[in-house]
């Protein structure tokens, strides 16, 4: 393929806007936001490349030969990704059209048989914008990239980190959820940053976590250790995270991203509306969210070790 002239930043955040909806979408939602990303891909300035992309790609032998592979296990079947980049860019281009065609149904059924994560139905949509469309969007922008010569400061991760591997823990007052995520992303071999650990030398808390934002990654663990409710309303309590968890949730959410924060939410909380597109992952006492996080660390560009990962 020729060069071609530089694409509007504008066209490749419009991307992002929608994998940033795919991330929040559900089974009811999911058939607009797939949608508006196939009609992105296929907008004039990006045609030329992704039909580039897609040409010689045969998705209905690749998804029969994937699901040959099914064991007697549910979701064990297994996909043979192309080695070549621009392969592997086109499959996935033409499985967000198969979904834009098809709709919800056949992505389910897709996610449930390739990216299965438990009974629900959501859950397994999410594995699959996790796995498949978050790092494709990445891939495809930087591609764009190079093939027309267009800067843009895109907001979802390259595949190295933007510094070493740390991990801000924000928390509330439950001890031991912090800790349990503390010490679970330092054996993944990241360095859990959790502020009270950290020197005060005369700082007020926001200089200290100014200070210590150089991370790749932030978790934020949503305990209830707060009530509340609108006023006039009182009987109708919530349990909350502490006000401080969320105004850090916010902080973290400008500095790195949505797709470099993960939160972590313990029982039946109240969460903010004004965070929409953030995937909150639930923080069971199976130990669940230890696979959930792993994956949003691997979408943002960290290498993970899953034989690690299994066996805590």
């Amino acid at each position: 393929m020729t060069a071609l002239t530089a694409i509007d930043p504008a066209t490749l955040r419009q991307i992002e806007n929608a994998i940033f909806d795919l991330q929040s979408s559900d089974c009811n939602t999911f058939d607009k936001h797939i949608k508006k990303l196939s009609r992105v891909l296929h907008s004039s300035e990006l045609e030329p490349v992704t039909s580039s992309l897609m040409s010689g790609i045969d998705l209905d032998v690749w998804i029969k030969e994937g699901l040959a592979t099914q064991g007697s296990m549910v979701g064990s079947a297994t996909l043979d990704w192309p080695s070549e980049p621009e392969k592997e860019l086109g499959t996935v281009i033409r499985l967000i059209d198969r979904f834009a065609e098809r709709g919800a149904d056949d992505a389910l059924s897709f996610a449930h048989d390739f990216y299965y994560n438990g009974n629900s139905i959501n859950s397994n949509l999410h594995s699959l914008t996790r796995q498949v469309f978050i790092p494709f969007a990445r891939d495809y922008i930087d591609y764009v990239k190079a093939k027309t010569g267009t800067i843009e400061a895109a907001m979802l991760p390259v595949k190295s980190g933007p510094a070493a591997r740390k991990v801000f823990i924000v928390h509330g007052h439950d001890e031991a959820a912090r800790e349990m995520v503390a010490r679970y992303v330092q054996k993944l071999g990241f360095e859990p940053i959790i502020l009270h650990e950290q020197a005060s030398r005369g700082r007020t808390v926001i200089e200290k976590i100014d200070d210590h934002s150089d991370v790749g990654f932030a978790v934020v663990v949503l305990t209830p250790d707060d009530v509340g409710a609108r006023k006039g309303e009182e009987s109708k309590l919530q349990n909350r995270a502490r006000q401080n968890v969320l105004i850090e949730l916010g902080y973290f959410l400008g500095k790195l991203g949505r797709s470099r924060v993960s939160a972590l939410k313990r029982g039946n909380i109240e969460v903010p509306s004004d965070f929409e597109g953030v995937v909150y992952v639930p923080f069971d006492e199976a130990g669940g969210w230890k696979n959930e996080l792993g994956r949003e660390l691997q979408a943002a560009g960290f290498e993970i070790d899953w034989n690690t990962v299994m066996r805590l």
